[in-house]
């Protein structure tokens, strides 16, 4: 019998919260350590979904008996964590966005490579259910040539400086935390794009509360983009053909419903089924490709991630979206 795969996770916030109670559906998965900047937080997330506590970051990263780092720190700290996990000798996970900038991910992944470690990015729709269908649904044409994929995700949130959103020192703003989805699923429909046309809205702190971006591509498709803090948006996905159209439902980069419509009027639904929010399926992945002795993913590539993040560079650039922390 395979010995359970061992996670260290890096931070006790939100999502690390979420992987966590997420590999409890797995019974060859564990959270085998945790590490925080205090001991107190560290032990109440040991506590609560099991490992051993370290105090710091670096503690974790040299523990012997990891077979991976889960990072799930702030998103200014990615490229430092990351860094600092592979320089250790551990295959990594790291949340998304992947990094910052485009440079920060090309630095990751050519360390990754020259370590010969497993490198991730923690995109977890692309590893869900739904997502393998909707590959199937591109491979298989019935969609015709493929000509416009729009996405949203927006959401509410109150003024509050310190919300790490708002906050431009956490690295705030809806680019890096929200559009990155859509970005992310335009990547997987129709790939690099040959233009990018962006514009946004600063928030009361400075950081983009409101982004949008037209995609266009050598073919002639296009691909729109929204992500917004002031408001909550259906958080849906259309990729229409010359044959027809796929909805994804609310929310689209999780377990959801969705349905293709063919332009003669034949309609083929695809219930939710899933049980759980759906991180594990990424720690499926990564785990399958550590002990086949993969350093990436064919699922998402390092090469696809780092295109994913000069997409997110050039909006960023484009919208002079730029962190007190940056250079």
């Amino acid at each position: 019998m395979t010995n359970p795969f061992k996670w260290g996770v890096i931070s006790t916030g939100g999502i690390a919260r979420t992987f966590a109670s997420d590999l409890q559906y797995l019974d060859n998965q564990v959270v085998h350590a945790v590490g925080s900047r205090k001991m107190e937080s560290a032990l109440n997330f040991s506590n609560e979904y099991g490992g051993k506590p370290y105090a710091s970051y670096e503690e974790l990263v040299n523990d012997p008996n990891i077979d991976a780092v889960y990072i799930a720190t702030p998103h200014q700290l990615h490229f430092e964590n990351t860094m600092m996990a592979l320089k250790a000798g551990k295959p990594v996970l790291c949340e998304k966005p992947f990094a910052i900038t485009a440079t920060e991910a090309h630095q990751m992944i050519s360390l990754a490579r020259e370590m010969n470690l497993m490198l991730m990015e923690a995109m977890w729709t692309r590893f869900l259910p739904h997502i393998a269908i909707v590959r199937e649904i591109l491979t298989s044409g019935i969609l015709g040539e493929i000509r416009t994929v729009t996405a949203d995700h927006g959401q509410w949130f109150a003024d509050d400086p310190e919300f790490r959103l708002f906050n431009p020192n956490l690295a705030g703003g809806a680019l890096l935390d929200l559009a990155i989805y859509p970005i992310s699923f335009a990547h997987l429909v129709l790939g690099v794009p040959e233009k990018i046309t962006s514009t946004s809205l600063p928030a009361f702190t400075g950081v983009d509360g409101q982004t949008s971006a037209i995609f266009d591509y050598k073919n002639g498709a296009q691909a729109i983009i929204n992500s917004s803090l002031f408001a909550a948006t259906p958080c849906r996905a259309l990729v229409a053909g010359t044959l027809g159209w796929l909805e994804i439902d609310r929310t689209f980069y999780a377990p959801t419903s969705m349905r293709t419509i063919i332009r003669g009027g034949e309609r083929t639904e695809y219930a939710k089924d899933y049980v759980g929010v759906g991180h594990r399926e990424q720690a499926v992945e990564f785990a399958r490709c550590v002990r086949s002795g993969l350093i990436e993913s064919p699922l998402l590539t390092l090469n696809e991630t780092y295109e994913i993040m000069q997409s997110v560079t050039e909006i960023k650039n484009q919208i002079g979206l730029k962190y007190p922390f940056e250079i």
